[in-house]
């Protein structure tokens, strides 16, 4: 099996969801690898199953990680996403447990499980903190902290802003050092800066990606914002 890659500190997730298929979806990774190199920025690229192949096979730099799978193994399961399938295709992690696409406990468990028996990654959806330090018991390899009431449409506001600390808390106290993810709400490089400056080991996007006017030139900024905010942080 192959050794998968770190995903180093600070980092940023695309999630084209079902907006970009086929060649749109080859081109815009294409163009995060081409970022992801240009700001040493680690990028994870969560892409459709048929988009996974074609994907890793022209990129080298993002993290190519799959929207979904079921904690099933080889043999009955029609219609069901096999944990096998998608590290042949080139995928080297797996989203789990988003808002569109929840799992229970158990299978969220199994899931998991799975993943790590194949040499998946693990990014696992909580929508509180609460639900942040549950899947941090599940020792995924990343938590992603998204309020549903944000994803596609919400704005944040301070209130969001302070639970970013909240979240992070929790986390740390069932797996310190766990790497945390703060998402939705993202419209433009401005939010990311800011997520970034106050706390977040990594943000992302999808709909303030793929509804601007020019979605590769947010794509860079966005990216650009990330590098930047980190080193002042942190310091270069």
């Amino acid at each position: 099996m192959e050794k998968r890659r770190e995903i180093k500190k600070p980092f940023f997730e695309i999630g084209p969801k079902a907006y970009l298929y086929g060649a749109e979806a080859l081109r815009l990774a294409r163009e995060a690898d081409r970022l992801s190199s240009r700001y040493g920025v680690d990028i994870i690229f969560s892409a459709q199953y048929t988009d996974l192949a074609p994907i890793a096979g022209e990129t080298e730099h993002i993290h190519l990680f799959a929207q979904h799978m079921d904690p099933i193994y080889p043999g009955r399961g029609v219609g069901a996403v096999l944990p096998e399938a998608i590290r042949e295709a080139g995928a080297e992690g797996v989203l789990l447990n988003h808002a569109e696409r929840p799992l229970s406990l158990a299978d969220l468990h199994q899931c998991i499980r799975r993943a790590k028996e194949v040499g998946l990654m693990t990014l696992v959806c909580a929508g509180d903190a609460a639900e942040a330090a549950a899947a941090a018991c599940l020792e995924p390899d990343i938590v992603l902290a998204e309020s549903p009431a944000l994803i596609g449409k919400g704005v944040r506001g301070p209130q969001d802003m302070e639970e970013i600390s909240r979240i992070n808390q929790a986390v740390h106290r069932i797996s310190p050092g766990m790497p945390i993810l703060h998402g939705a709400g993202i419209h433009d490089e401005k939010d990311v800066y800011e997520i970034i400056r106050a706390g977040a080991d990594a943000t992302g996007s999808t709909s303030g990606i793929l509804k601007a006017d020019d979605p590769v030139e947010m794509m860079e900024k966005m990216i650009a914002a990330v590098a930047k905010a980190w080193s002042e942080r942190v310091g270069s």
